[in-house]
């Protein structure tokens, strides 16, 4: 867990980089699935990075004061109902969590609206995620014009709406001591869960027997829920990227390719593994799944302070395109099919994203027009694949291959750290385990 004076830190951080100003961040509302009743509810990002706070109908509000006047945090949260809860659960009410989350004032959600414009008058700028959510847009507007029609009795309305995420998503690029701790915990339990599923899979099972083995060891091991809704795609489903359906039925000689993570206290893993659903590669998707594996390395390898951001896409696209054109996929030099793009037949997606409080985390890729730089603290995937889809100028031997291997990585001191380390992806280690 990240202790709870650590939310306090990042507060005053962000109003120092706020200096004069308010900050309105409200966390993400319920969603009605159907009549009375709603979607699990998740929290949003920005507010929990800040707060700690995982209820429902909250907003955080900063006020950056300079000149000697101290920044103040205010939270507006649901009140204590014990007739409430009786149905929904516990809720920390105002008084309770101005304590437990150590905030300088609490309210009643239900006095935002006459709080706020208040809040407003004479702030030089709102720092606000625009745009993120409509409603929210109309009720800021609203308290910016109330304070507007109060001019000629000499209050001053904000004149510049500043993005929030702008300095909120450097912030949380950088993860703590506490936050990276968690993120080992949660691949730790993700790579259990594909090591389980590796042990249960056999021919004639659905993918969603597979996905049920998945969701089983996140939840017994303490994860909240699964990071984001999980890929089981045997055979030809794992040549589509994004593969949800899970339904089909597993056959012998396909392979398996699995990417799955878990949530724990809000920080996610990503991974995946492909592997034979019999158990042993055959030669021809063992060839496809070494130069994966290969690329990926090569990748790796490149995770380390001061290189670019792009580098392990670069040195993975070298290694998949070389192999490409060993195997008869591709013709021509190394160089002409990656400007031609041809390579894009198999492999056409990054190789990386950034990973924490979201699976496709915040913060710039680049800064000035060029790629940004590693530092130690960020957490990326590491994720080369390659999807062969029946086509005419393709072997019909190949077809219907699909192989990615996933990871989650560190930028240390001294290079990377892998995360998800523990989840099997040599061939030996994957057919040993399945054949035990």
């Amino acid at each position: 867990m990240i202790p709870i004076k650590s939310y306090g830190i990042r507060r005053r951080h962000l109003a120092s980089k706020m200096q004069k100003g308010i900050a309105i961040i409200p966390t993400s509302p319920e969603r009605v699935r159907s009549r009375d009743g709603f979607y699990p509810y998740r929290f949003d990002s920005y507010f929990y990075y800040l707060t700690g706070f995982s209820e429902p109908e909250a907003v955080l509000v900063i006020v950056a004061g300079n000149d000697g006047i101290p920044t103040k945090d205010i939270l507006f949260c649901q009140d204590k109902d014990i007739e409430r809860e009786i149905w929904n659960g516990f809720r920390y009410g105002p008084e309770s969590a101005k304590e437990v989350f150590s905030i300088d004032e609490t309210y009643p959600i239900s006095r935002l609206d006459e709080i706020l414009p208040k809040l407003l008058v004479d702030q030089p700028k709102v720092y606000y995620a625009l745009g993120q959510d409509a409603g929210w847009d109309l009720r800021l507007t609203g308290w910016i014009n109330q304070v507007r029609e109060q001019v000629r009795s000499g209050f001053s309305a904000p004149a510049e709406i500043c993005d929030s995420r702008l300095l909120l998503d450097e912030m949380r690029l950088f993860k703590s001591t506490e936050e990276l701790q968690l993120m080992r915990c949660a691949a730790e339990i993700s790579s259990g869960a594909h090591r389980r599923a590796m042990r249960m899979t056999r021919p004639g099972m659905k993918e969603y027997e597979v996905e049920a083995e998945l969701l089983h060891e996140f939840r017994n091991n303490g994860a909240e829920a699964p990071a984001y809704t999980p890929i089981v795609a045997g055979g030809a489903n794992a040549c589509v990227l994004h593969y949800v359906k899970n339904n089909m039925e597993l056959k012998s000689g396909d392979l398996l390719l699995i990417d799955a993570g878990c949530e724990l206290h809000g920080y996610v893993a990503d991974i995946t593994r492909t592997f034979p659903i019999n158990g042993k590669f055959s030669s021809v998707q063992k060839d496809v799944y070494q130069l994966v594996l290969s690329a990926q390395s090569a990748a790796i390898s490149t995770v380390q302070p001061g290189n670019l951001w792009d580098a392990p896409h670069t040195a993975a696209l070298q290694v998949l395109v070389q192999g490409f054109i060993d195997l008869g996929l591709c013709h021509g030099s190394v160089d002409s099919v990656i400007e031609s793009e041809d390579y894009r037949r198999f492999y056409m997606h990054r190789t990386g994203h950034w990973l924490g409080l979201d699976v496709h985390d915040v913060g710039e890729y680049k800064q000035g027009g060029k790629w940004r730089l590693f530092h130690p603290g960020m957490v990326l995937t590491v994720e080369p694949g390659c999807y062969i889809r029946p086509a005419e100028n393709v072997p019909s031997h190949f077809w219907n291959i699909g192989v990615r291997v996933e990871d989650d990585v560190m930028v240390t001191k001294s290079g990377c750290e892998v995360l998800t380390v523990s989840a099997p992806k040599s061939v030996d280690e994957i057919e040993e385990l399945m054949q035990s």
